[in-house]
C-alpha cells in the first residue's frame, strides 16, 4: 500500500502546487485560527487549479455541520480533517450531505490522555464506517496543531501504532525533512502529514524543505518494504 503524503497549512495556489509536484497525495487548508488561516473565498480560488487526483483537505476546529458542509461545498474539497472533540455522529450526518467519496479524518492527540484512553478512542474512530483515517498529532497548551513539536514515537509505536494496520493512522507532529524518515520507520504508519516542518515562515512553505519532506518519504517507505 503506498505511503499517503498531505502537506498542511496551504495559504497560496504556489505553495499548494509546490506540494502536488513534489509529488504530495494531499494537501490542506485551515479554516480554524491560525497563522495558516484560509477563508473559503481563498480557497475557492485555489482549488480548480489543482489537479484532480490530489485530494484537497479541509481542517475544522470547533465547526458544526452547516459551517463544514457549505464551505467543502464551495471550495471544491474532497476532504475534511476534524480536528477538534467532535460529536461521535458527526461523520454520519457530513457522509450523508457530503457523498461516499468525501474522505473524512478525525484526530487524537498524543500525550494529552493516557495511552489507554487514547487507543480506545481510535478503536471507536476505526469502527465507524464513516471515518476513513484517522491522525495523531501532538498537541501545545495554546495549540491544537501545527506545533512543530513531535510525540513520543516510541511510546505511541508500542500503544497504537503496531498491529492497528486496519485503523490508517496517520502521523503528524514535528514531522520535517530530517525525521520523517526515522518516523516512518518507527510507526510504519498508514500516512504523515507536515505543516510547521516544511515552512520558510508560518504560512509559507519552503521549497526545499516540501521536496525533501516528499522524496525522504518515498525513500523510507521503499526500504520498510525490502
Amino acid at each position: 500500500m503506498r505511503l499517503w503524503i498531505k502537506i498542511c497549512g496551504n495559504t497560496s495556489l504556489a505553495d499548494a502546487q509546490l506540494a502536488v509536484e513534489a509529488g504530495a497525495d494531499a494537501v490542506g487548508f485551515v479554516f480554524a485560527p491560525s497563522p495558516r488561516r484560509m477563508t473559503p473565498i481563498d480557497v475557492a480560488g485555489i482549488v480548480p487549479h489543482l489537479a484532480a487526483e490530489v485530494e484537497k483537505i479541509g481542517i475544522f476546529v470547533d465547526a458544526d455541520p452547516q459551517e463544514i458542509c457549505s464551505t467543502v461545498l464551495a471550495c471544491g474539497l474532497t476532504g475534511v480533517q476534524l480536528h477538534f472533540e467532535a460529536a461521535p455522529d458527526l461523520p454520519l450526518k457530513l457522509r450523508e450531505r457530503l457523498g461516499p467519496s468525501v474522505r473524512i479524518l478525525r484526530v487524537v492527540h498524543f500525550g494529552i490522555e493516557s495511552a489507554g484512553q487514547i487507543a480506545d478512542r481510535i478503536a471507536e474512530h476505526t469502527r465507524n464506517p464513516h471515518v476513513d483515517a484517522v491522525l495523531v498529532d501532538s498537541r501545545t497548551a495554546g495549540v491544537v496543531g501545527g506545533t512543530g513539536v513531535a510525540f513520543d514515537w516510541a511510546a505511541a509505536r508500542e500503544t497504537l501504532f503496531r498491529g492497528r494496520e486496519e485503523a490508517k493512522l496517520i502521523a503528524a507532529g514535528g514531522l520535517h525533512p530530517g525525521n520523517v524518515g526515522l518516523a516512518i520507520a518507527t510507526l510504519r504508519p498508514w500516512g504523515v502529514d507536515a505543516v510547521s516542518g516544511v515552512e520558510a515562515a508560518p504560512g509559507r512553505k519552503d521549497p526545499v524543505k516540501v521536496r525533501e519532506f516528499v522524496a525522504r518519504a518515498r525513500a523510507a517507505e521503499r526500504e520498510s518494504k525490502e
